[in-house]
């Protein structure tokens, strides 16, 4: 069964997919002349213009707890293992990917703001009422439901266990237990809560992790020409050239970059158009301008961080090696703490997204019955082994995409029109 999904995944998760992805980033770059190079000074006028609902989310609550579902254990792991497989060359095409990313993510939540309702929201409510199809809608949100459950949950919370289990002797049972409860008491307040609790987290450990990334470059910051210099040539082929390699070379970097963009900022997607629903403001404008540097933060700072420490500091290629050349035997505690930050903020995120999902399928408000088993499935993942449930949720993350990139290519003209 195992080696069945995969195929499928693979298929998916194919040169289509990606190819669909990058198409529609490039349309919509075109169409809004781009909007990518003029995010910060239309961010500023936007939001000061701005003057909100009271019946929404705070703006900064709402950017947080969109970030926090992007920013999850992949942004640490997931740039280890890009470096590794595609090289240098695969951050140049990471950066690609999140540049094509920040239009799409601004169409998204464009349309989504344009179309919303308190009971459909994001990429549902511009599929059913933007191009009339409930079925394509209705499709989508199962899917979110699956990703929701694995990738959103499972997956993230079998991520830090590990971690945990490598750095403290702790049984994974009471890891399970407390990730029960936690989430419990974070999902069941509702979006207000779940944005609350990724505001007072992720900002911190955020820049505590930009922190102790930047002091590790200052360490060696005479190997950071040569690092971009690597980055670029490799990327381009240019050094594998006169050894007949370049065409292998380039597509193994191009393949693993832009796979990486996608799954570290998950623009095309459909989960940022939900997350920024709840937002106070009803701008169509400031929602995409917010989504647009939650990629820009995600990929271009945050996972290029992470890729430059790795190629500066680390022989092996380990993120914990090259944080030990300055925290020392600390690297693997100061790891695991920010592993679970990052990933609990993708859970409760996740979890917002499933049940918008959940409620637009059933018609009813959330309930405590979905927090305790969003939170149940959640903590099997510290004590189980996930391999299924890793490819199941590949799976659901690229049906998701399917759909929403329809509903992006259709409506072109009412995002330039917004």
């Amino acid at each position: 069964m195992a080696e069945f999904l995969g195929k499928i995944s693979t298929f998916i998760w194919g040169s289509g997919l990606v190819f669909l992805l990058l198409l529609t980033g490039i349309i919509y770059t075109l169409k809004l002349g781009f909007i990518q190079f003029k995010l910060i000074p239309r961010l500023i006028h936007c939001t000061h213009k701005s003057r909100g609902n009271i019946n929404g989310s705070s703006q900064f609550r709402t950017v947080c707890m969109s970030l926090g579902t992007a920013m999850g254990t992949g942004n640490i792991t997931g740039v280890a293992a890009a470096v590794s497989i595609g090289g240098a060359g695969s951050i140049f095409w990471m950066w690609v990917s999140a540049f094509l990313g920040m239009a799409l993510v601004y169409a998204e939540n464009c349309l989504s703001v344009t179309y919303s309702s308190a009971e459909k929201r994001g990429p549902m409510a511009y599929i059913e009422k933007g191009i009339g199809s409930r079925c394509l809608a209705v499709f989508f949100a199962i899917m979110c439901i699956g990703a929701c459950f694995g990738m959103g949950g499972m997956v993230q919370v079998n991520s830090y266990a590990h971690h945990l289990e490598n750095c403290i002797s702790v049984n994974n049972y009471l890891i399970a237990a407390a990730s029960f409860i936690l989430i419990f008491l974070v999902t069941s307040g509702g979006a207000k809560r779940i944005g609350t609790t990724a505001q007072m987290l992720l900002p911190a450990a955020s820049l505590l992790y930009m922190a102790v990334s930047a002091a590790v470059l200052f360490r060696f910051r005479e190997r950071l020409p040569q690092v971009f210099s690597d980055i670029f040539s490799e990327a381009l082929g240019l050094r594998q050239t006169l050894g007949g390699a370049a065409g292998f070379t380039v597509s193994k970097a191009v393949s693993v970059g832009i796979r990486r963009g996608i799954f570290s900022n998950e623009a095309g997607l459909g989960s940022s158009p939900i997350l920024h629903s709840s937002a106070e403001n009803s701008s169509p404008q400031l929602q995409g301008l917010w989504s647009m540097f939650e990629v820009f933060f995600d990929t271009i700072i945050c996972c290029t961080l992470t890729a430059l420490v790795i190629l500066c500091a680390a022989p092996d290629l380990s993120i914990e090696t090259a944080f030990a050349s300055v925290l020392g035997n600390n690297s693997t505690v100061f790891l695991a703490l920010e592993m679970i930050v990052f990933a609990f903020c993708t859970i409760i995120g996740w979890f917002y997204c499933g049940s918008a999902a959940y409620r637009y399928i059933s018609g009813k408000n959330n309930s405590s019955g979905l927090c305790l088993a969003f939170a149940a499935a959640a903590s099997i993942g510290a004590v189980a082994e996930l391999r299924t449930v890793w490819t199941l949720s590949d799976i659901f993350n690229g049906l998701m995409a399917l759909p929403n990139l329809l509903g992006l290519l259709l409506l072109v003209k009412k995002v330039k029109s917004e």
